[in-house]
């Protein structure tokens, strides 16, 4: 009988074992780093959007980085324990990866726990300079399904202190495969397995439809049979020297992914703003042009008695923006238009929602 993991999209507790990584990527604590859209493999199951395909530029969660200031700042909104390097591939950029591990490690010191993913088998002397700077662990996926390739890299890797792993989705059409490669990680540098819920996205959809999978169901991108072939991998592994982790689609989606943009929210709320039982910032706002701004906002502080930092005008959208639940209480008392706004807690501040609290449209 197949072993029974919870799908929950609260924090679950570390699996003994778990690889820290993992650990601190579902508390929402691990900044992710996406350093360059650089990648010649050409997977079919790849979900990356347009938008960073192949791109140069570097991501800091969602926000888009030119500097190493930049993304240590966005480190420090969402205070970060630690930060995984992706994209593309990092090691298509080695240097740019290199100096990453380098410059969190200077702005937040040695206990920031960095891992980085990659498909390459890279020279082996590269391992030292990342374990140098400090790597605290590696992810391979591997592109042939095996470690034959990897295996002296894997090595240098353990030599020079960093733990590690690899990080595949679960394909529900490899099983074969994929408890081959069980037997081969055993005894191996190996320490840990990630197998990832297969999804069907927008930008593999096509290819996977030629392959022939299909949704699940329910809510979640997750293509059918992969979570059952991942638990009966699971089951298989218990035996063997290494961790298997199952990661769901949307455990990955409703867990992790809010997890940080929780924590993200709390780090950053202003005081007039509150967070969401979806994990969004809600505050009121009531429309007002630019030349009126300084005039209304010192209107409203002096009649409500508002302290300074619990009203603020944003030039860029026209608006003054107050607790939600003082624009709650002045909707029926004021002839302009008052509004309930809701954000996501990134670095754009995504605006996902407006309600007229008055009958003003």
């Amino acid at each position: 009988m197949a072993t029974l993991l919870p799908m929950a999209t609260e924090i679950l507790p570390a699996e003994e074992g778990e690889a820290e990584g993992c650990v601190q990527c579902q508390m929402g604590s691990k900044l992710v780093l996406f350093v360059t859209g650089k990648c010649h493999w050409g997977c079919d199951y790849c979900p990356l959007s347009d938008n960073r395909r192949e791109s140069p530029d570097m991501f800091a969660n969602e926000r888009r980085c030119s500097t190493w200031d930049e993304v240590i700042e966005e480190g420090y909104a969402m205070r970060a324990t630690g930060t995984g390097i992706t994209g593309g591939d990092p090691m298509l950029d080695l240097e740019r990866s290199l100096e990453a591990v380098k410059q969190l490690k200077a702005a937040f010191g040695e206990e920031h726990h960095i891992h980085l993913y990659t498909s390459i088998p890279f020279q082996i002397e590269h391992a030292s300079r990342f374990g140098d700077a400090g790597l605290d662990e590696i992810r391979f996926h591997l592109l042939d399904g095996t470690i034959d390739k990897y295996f002296a890299v894997m090595q240098a890797c353990v030599d020079a202190g960093i733990e590690v792993g690899v990080e595949l989705p679960c394909e529900p059409d490899k099983e074969q495969q994929l408890f081959a490669l069980l037997n081969q990680l055993h005894d191996s540098p190996v320490s840990f397995l990630n197998l990832n819920e297969l999804e069907i996205t927008v930008g593999n959809q096509d290819n996977m439809d030629v392959r022939g999978f299909n949704l699940s169901g329910g809510i979640t991108a997750a293509a059918e049979g992969s979570a059952d072939l991942a638990l009966r991998l699971k089951d298989a592994a218990q035996s063997l020297d290494f961790h298997l982790k199952f990661c769901s689609a949307r455990y990955k989606d409703a867990g992790q992914l809010r997890a940080r943009f929780r924590r993200r929210g709390q780090a950053t709320l202003r005081p007039y703003e509150v967070l969401s039982e979806d994990d969004t910032i809600l505050f009121g706002a009531i429309p007002t042009m630019l030349d009126d701004a300084q005039d209304d906002v010192a209107e409203l502080k002096k009649a409500l008695n508002i302290l300074d930092g619990w009203i603020r005008y944003d030039a860029q959208f026209e608006r003054i923006e107050v607790p939600l639940s003082l624009a709650e209480e002045l909707a029926p008392m004021l002839a302009v238009p008052v509004l309930l706004v809701e954000v996501h807690p990134t670095h754009d501040r995504l605006e996902v929602g407006m309600v007229h609290l008055n009958e003003h449209r």
